[in-house]
């Protein structure tokens, strides 16, 4: 670690933290239908959309009915995908005239663009047309970063509405998510990566002659001269962008944001990781303003804040330190050298910008990548399959990061009114047994996911270990982090583990469904419940939920129910990863 280091570091979370208190009062004016200055652009566009549609702006929905149109809108949109995919080889914009996705890779995509996972069992350039790229995954990049964020705000509409009936409604708040957030912050930032030298065409590749030709063996011993290069391109700069602000993470090209037409320098490095924390650090502000509170979304975001430290520290510090098994090298930083563990990772980021990139892609929903997650120590890596167990409410995805930790906020203050033997309330209302019922539902609901899916995998030699390439806790942990990375919607991946099988694809298709819709119908529940209750006025025994010492109880439930939760699994994998490591044992 350096002193540089940690500059660049707090240089990031404090252009994150002066961010976030506009961009949540401009959020809140959005969903609140006040005036903005793009209302004369957008506002015929929008009443345009809802005659087109039929939909009335006026009628509001019960939780039910909020739910429900969410659903038929992902299953639509989700089967549109499908559907291009599978017919690519007919349609426009396939230059390289690549063939049609097959079934099971297709639904895989499917559903993991609609989740908002963006999880790729597949290399995107030798894959994906550019019709695919753009009408089928970078749409979803959209909806499913609008669908996150309205849902978060018709969970804060329950919090702060008092004996209704009805959240919002889901078409309004989803076309305001795309007009007015995603859409004309995602043209300013494509520009910005633009001119940094993100590719953005509709060429064909090109083919450049090596001015070294280069010796490839085969799997079966023959040997061939490469004596050319085939140079990927595309319309990737208006894709890189939703992919990042709407905290999507599918890459254009396999290597993701390490490669250098996505993520060409350490400026597009460091817009990449504040688009990705934009959006989620200033939903906890309209949190504050919509509740009438602004101090709690303060406090909120403390909590998210401590726990990104945690992270980044813990992950920095552990790629910082020499590998032991490197015997004779010198891994110390100097003048000349970053030092620590540079495997797997670009130059031109480094140690810093890389632990700092994995810490903040697994905060939030994102799953981007600049550094190989499987090639850091142990302890590095487990870093960010932490950040996913936590429920990714450390910031957090668009949206789902913030309905997350509300349902953590609950728990919080109910085991709050255990201790001092009242009844829990939360912003003036009472916390009864439905609300924490439903809210331990969502809770249960991610580690049986992922623990089942792990379980069985590992149970099934010529199934779920075939695929591994690396075997010990590393394997185990492979496996750990694929499920943990599609029930929680991010998408990242320890790239040892080849998931395009038939398993893989259909086991994690249905851990990235379930991991996204089943937490979402009981955390409606509870917004629904929540919505229709009174405000009781405090009294002298109410949690205060404003204050360092919430926050301080809130950073410590999320800590103990992970820690509860996962610790045996990761005792087996990183953990004893790093204990082999010390003692001189090769894994």
């Amino acid at each position: 670690m350096s002193l540089n280091g940690w500059l660049q570091i707090t240089l990031f979370i404090a252009a994150v933290l002066l961010l976030a208190k506009p961009m949540g009062i401009y959020l809140t004016r959005v969903f609140n239908r006040s005036s903005t200055f793009l209302d004369p652009i957008l506002l015929p566009c929008e009443r345009f959309l809802y005659r087109l549609t039929g939909v009335n702006p006026e009628q509001e929905m019960r939780w039910t009915e909020y739910a429900t149109a969410m659903l038929v809108f992902s299953a639509a949109t989700m089967l549109l995908t499908y559907l291009v995919e599978r017919l690519q080889h007919i349609l426009p914009l396939n230059p390289q005239h690549l063939p049609n996705v097959e079934p099971f890779l297709a639904l895989n995509t499917a559903v993991s663009f609609t989740t908002n996972t963006n999880w790729q069992s597949y290399v995107p350039e030798a894959t994906m047309s550019y019709l695919t790229q753009m009408l089928a995954l970078a749409t979803h990049n959209f909806w499913s970063a609008a669908v996150g964020m309205s849902l978060a705000i018709a969970f804060i509409r329950g919090i702060a509405r008092r004996e209704s009936k009805t959240l919002g409604n889901f078409w309004v708040d989803l076309t305001r998510g795309i007009f007015w957030v995603l859409l004309p912050i995602s043209i300013v930032f494509s520009l910005a990566l633009v001119s940094q030298g993100v590719v953005q065409n509709l060429r064909p590749y090109d083919t450049s002659k090596l001015v070294e030709p280069q010796i490839s063996i085969s799997s079966d011993g023959k040997t061939s001269t490469i004596t050319t290069q085939t140079i990927a391109q595309g319309p990737v700069a208006s894709q890189e962008a939703i992919k990042m602000l709407g905290t999507n993470g599918g890459g254009f090209f396999n290597a993701n944001s390490a490669h250098p037409f996505e993520n060409p320098t350490p400026l597009t490095n460091f817009l990449q990781m504040l688009a990705i924390f934009l959006i989620p650090a200033g939903l906890t502000v309209t949190l504050g303003q919509m509740v009438g509170s602004p101090t709690h979304g303060w406090a909120v975001l403390a909590a998210m804040v401590v726990l990104w430290f945690a992270g980044t520290f813990t992950c920095y510090w552990a790629e910082s330190q020499p590998n032991l098994m490197l015997h004779g090298v010198n891994q110390h930083v100097s003048e000349l050298q970053s030092g620590g563990n540079m495997e797997g990772k670009e130059v031109r980021f480094g140690i810093t910008n890389s632990a700092l990139f994995a810490t903040v892609t697994t905060d939030a929903s994102c799953g981007a990548v600049n550094a190989m997650h499987d090639s850091f120590m142990p302890l590095g890596g487990m870093v960010p399959m932490v950040n996913i167990l936590l429920g990714e409410i450390v910031f957090g995805g668009v949206g789902a990061g913030l309905y997350g930790m509300l349902i953590f906020v609950i728990i919080a203050v109910f085991i709050a009114g255990l201790m001092v033997g009242r009844t829990p309330e939360y912003l003036g209302k009472k916390i009864e047994a439905y609300d924490v019922q439903m809210s331990m539902l969502y809770l249960l609901i991610f580690p049986l996911i992922i623990l089942g899916f792990a379980a069985i995998s590992v149970l099934m030699p010529t199934i779920g270990l075939a695929s591994l390439a690396n075997h010990g806790p590393h394997g185990l942990s492979e496996i750990l982090y694929a499920y943990t990375s599609a029930t929680g919607n991010n998408g990242s991946a320890f790239a040892g583990l080849n998931a395009n099988t038939p398993w893989y694809n259909n086991s994690l298709s249905v851990a990235m469904f379930f991991g996204r819709f089943m937490m979402i119908i009981p955390m409606l529940g509870v917004a629904g419940n929540l919505a229709g209750k009174k405000i009781v006025p405090a009294s002298a025994g109410t949690f205060p939920v404003t204050t360092p010492l919430f926050t301080l109880l809130l950073t410590g439930v999320i800590l103990i129910v992970g820690a509860l939760t996962f610790f045996p699994a990761l005792s087996l994998g990183p953990i004893l990863e790093h204990l082999l490591l010390r003692a001189g044992h090769a894994f």
